[in-house]
This record gives C-alpha cells, sequence and structure tokens, in this order.
C-alpha cells in the first residue's frame, strides 16, 4: 500500500519566502557589498570584488536599479568618467529584512539538525 501523498500545504519547503531578485548569487553578492560600504562602491570596485564582467555586473545592477534596491550616480573624476553605486535607504531596509528571513531559515534548519532524530521531521518538508 502507498502512503497518501502530502497536501501542498504540509509540504511547503523551509524556504518560502526566498525572494528571487534578492538571492541571485550575484545580486546577492552586490547587495552584501554595498551594505558595508555605505558611501557606495565604484563600478570597477564591484567588479572586480564579484569577479564579474562588465556587462554582467552591469545588468544586475540595472536590475537593482530598476527595483528601488540601488542608485547608480555618474560623475567625472576629472577626465575619467566614475560610476557609482550605493544602496537606496529603501534598499538598505529591504535588504536587512531579507538577511533576517535567511537568518530565520537558517536558525530554522538548525533546530531541526540538533533535535533528537525522533522529534525531527526532517529538513525543508513539514511532515503530512
Amino acid at each position: 500500500m502507498t502512503p497518501p501523498s502530502p497536501t501542498p500545504d504540509a509540504a511547503r519547503p523551509a524556504t518560502d519566502g526566498l525572494n528571487p531578485l534578492l538571492h541571485e548569487p550575484n545580486r546577492l553578492g552586490i547587495l552584501t557589498s554595498l551594505l558595508s560600504h555605505r558611501d557606495g562602491l565604484s563600478f570597477t570596485e564591484l567588479k572586480e570584488l564579484l569577479s564579474l564582467t562588465d556587462g554582467n555586473l552591469s545588468r544586475h545592477l540595472s536590475t537593482l536599479q530598476e527595483n528601488g534596491l540601488v542608485e547608480i550616480r555618474k560623475t567625472m573624476n576629472g577626465r575619467r568618467p566614475l560610476t557609482t553605486v550605493r544602496l537606496t535607504p529603501a534598499g538598505r531596509r529591504r535588504f536587512l529584512d531579507y538577511l533576517e528571513l535567511l537568518e530565520g531559515i537558517v536558525a530554522g534548519a538548525l533546530a531541526v539538525a540538533d533535535a533528537p532524530p525522533e522529534a525531527s521531521p526532517g529538513i525543508g518538508l513539514n511532515p503530512a
């Protein structure tokens, strides 16, 4: 006899709430880097820090800018153009809230990992 399959609500992953806009690895790296540099970073600094190509970084920055997470300023440094990127106040708050969500997911996974085997239904799924 086959056991009944879990209902959709019972099989919800513990990762509900992950936001692909923020969680994509390169964008997560950009946001994390900018969080610790309140005055922003230059395009070149971000590119080198994250080992991204100009095109790849540009596309990710455009996506973040379109969603109000970063602001991009283009100025001149002498005769050379300088592009500086920084988190917007709303982007900073949104990213900090997202980090809290991630901390909760990690804390839940650690709690399950530290629980006795009979008390642990498994990581990622709630039992039916």
